[in-house]
């Protein structure tokens, strides 16, 4: 398929290197010739220098061929005219980044409809809502929903001592009578779809996927959940900083934002009446500490260097925050922060990619995919994808025993009509089911690729 991507930065390369990874003919258009001259030298990609505004860059781009096409620059605006004229020269799809907080949903909605945008993607917003889940279920370290809205699929660190370590997985359904499955874990830097006598051990990352209930009734029963967190303490007034405290005031919770930027810390108090801003300079432990972090629930790091970000939050750690989560968008600093013992890494970059790849994806099936949802986890190890089974599925009505499954494949979960199913190998899949399948070392485009 052939994509063009406006703006390369951080976000932008992100999700260049992903889609170049999946085959896609990409071309890069950057007004910046250094970046230009780096992303040719990275990636087997075409790249234009020039602005994704002008008529004649995206001639040179060849955009009157082009499928998809993404503005990622750092102006939203810039972005939404790109888009604007790209579809008036061709394109058929087009993706803008739209940031900023005063496009609420009404005006975005109508700017959408306006401009003809296929897609418009807001990664703090996107990160917000990730950390927010988080927050309401915080013994998970990453939680993913899917369409029945109340079935989801959560990461969990496995500390020493945990009731969940030493036990097969069959003896472990017997033992808590929550309805849920263990469809993946990492260990180390292995990722194995576990069966029956797989034996969970201290440090183990897991996937967990039940319903939302059945999840807390297993956390309770296990001995592993906490509290949901009611004071949450923010470093860095970002507008992901922005998003997570509307949503968490809106619900009740005591929020305070540490910011070092006055005229920042003047705009929040406006437009967040509910939380207690403190200008200051979150890096100094005296500051935290005179603020009240030994008394908090939460800490959430967000300022925009990752290396503060990791050294703070080791910090809250030490001094016992129940729930720490770090944003971190350099994947070798991310992968450095969980081997110091950091456990929820949130990359807004990862985020956006997810969803623009599940577009992607989408696009790629010329009937209309069926692909609901998609999502990356175990570190980017292992894909989840939730499909819409359609009459083209060729083994329905077949007990998934039965089904011959290519190796790393497994059925997480089926949700027909709301019902959310637990699939056993006597279940079957039937027309108009959504059904969720985890897949590792390996990508999926429709429903019948799952099948030898």
């Amino acid at each position: 398929m052939k994509v063009i991507i406006v703006g390369c930065g951080k976000i932008g390369e992100t999700i260049l290197a992903d889609l170049t990874e999946e085959g896609h003919d990409l071309v890069a258009i950057d007004n910046d010739p250094d970046v230009v001259e780096e992303i040719t030298n990275i990636y087997d990609v075409m790249a234009v220098c020039g602005n994704g505004t002008d008529c004649n860059t995206l001639i040179e781009a060849s955009i009157k061929n082009t499928e998809l096409f993404i503005a990622l620059t750092s102006s939203d605006e810039v972005n939404m005219l790109s888009c604007y004229i790209a579809k008036k020269m061709g394109a058929k799809h087009t993706i803008a980044r739209i940031r900023n907080p005063e496009y609420n949903a009404e005006s975005l909605g109508f700017l959408r409809q306006q401009l003809d945008l296929s897609l418009a993607v807001n990664p703090e917003m996107l990160a917000a809502k990730e950390m927010f889940n988080v927050l309401k279920l915080p013994s998970a370290v990453k939680i993913e929903t899917f369409s029945a809205r109340n079935y989801e699929i959560v990461e969990l660190v496995l500390k020493e001592g945990s009731a969940l370590t030493g036990i097969k997985l069959a003896d472990l359904r017997n033992k808590y009578k929550a309805k849920f499955l263990i469809c993946v874990v990492r260990r180390g830097d292995d990722v194995y779809i576990p069966d029956g006598n797989f034996t969970l051990l201290p440090g183990d990352k897991i996937g967990l996927t039940a319903e939302l209930s059945e999840i807390q009734k297993l956390l309770r029963a296990s001995g592993i959940d906490k509290k949901q967190a009611k004071n949450v303490m923010i470093l860095g007034g970002s507008k992901i900083a922005f998003y997570l405290s509307k949503m968490l005031t809106m619900s009740g919770n005591g929020v305070k934002i540490i910011e070092r930027d006055e005229e920042k810390c003047s705009v929040l108090s406006e437009s967040l009446p509910k939380a207690v801003i403190i200008n200051g300079d979150g890096a100094q432990q005296e500051l935290l500490l005179e603020e009240g972090l030994d008394s908090v629930d939460a800490f959430v790091s967000l300022t925009g260097m990752d290396e503060e970000n990791i050294l703070i939050s080791i910090f809250a750690s030490t001094h016992e925050v129940p729930t720490v989560i770090s944003k971190v968008n350099r994947n070798e600093l991310a992968e450095m922060a969980t081997k110091l013992g950091l456990d929820c890494i949130i990359s807004p970059k990862e985020i956006t990619s997810d969803v623009i790849m599940q577009y992607a994806r989408a696009l790629e099936n010329s009937r209309g995919s069926n692909v609901e949802t998609l999502y990356n986890i175990m570190d980017g190890k292992a894909e989840v994808l939730e499909f819409n089974v359609r009459e083209d599925f060729k083994s329905t009505g077949i007990p998934l025993k039965d089904l011959r499954l290519k190796k790393d494949i497994l059925f997480a979960g089926i949700i027909r009509g709301r019902k959310p199913i637990i699939p056993t190998g006597n279940d079957v899949i039937m027309q108009n089911d959504k059904v969720i399948i985890l897949a590792a070392n390996q990508r999926l485009n429709d429903l019948n690729d799952i099948l030898k």
